[in-house]
């Protein structure tokens, strides 16, 4: 069946892949999410500074230092696989190459944030 609309007319506002404003969507609220997130980290790794081993314990150990520590590395891991999934988009052409270094980066991402969230609530749950 014939289409009498126009290239221009069937991609406005769908963008290449149809999905772009999402992406860029997530990535700003990801970066907005770490700004206060990353203000608190700073301010509590130099609280416990000072102290020692046990300090820091206890101080992971409060659950609102638990919770806001697992959300800062769930965002943050959450932000660095969409920062790299676009750089691998944009620089890598080579079809079986993006393909296999987009689900590298996927399960890095995905593992490195599972194992820092889990040492967070070791410690803070009394395992450490």
């Amino acid at each position: 069946m014939a289409s009498y609309r126009t290239p221009l007319s069937r991609a406005r506002g769908l963008g290449a892949a149809h999905h772009g404003v999402g992406h860029w969507i997530s990535e700003r609220v990801g970066a907005v999410a770490l700004v206060p997130l990353t203000l608190w980290g700073v301010f509590g790794v130099l609280r416990i500074a000072a102290g020692d081993y046990g300090a820091a314990v206890a101080w992971i150990s409060q659950p609102l230092n638990a919770v806001l520590m697992v959300l800062t590395l769930a965002i943050a891991f959450w932000h660095m696989h969409g920062g790299l999934r676009v750089v691998i988009e944009d620089y890598i052409h080579i079809t079986l190459n993006k393909s296999a270094l987009l689900i590298l980066n996927l399960f890095v991402c995905g593992l490195a944030g599972a194992l820092a969230v889990f040492s967070i609530l070791k410690v803070a749950l009394g395992g450490a």
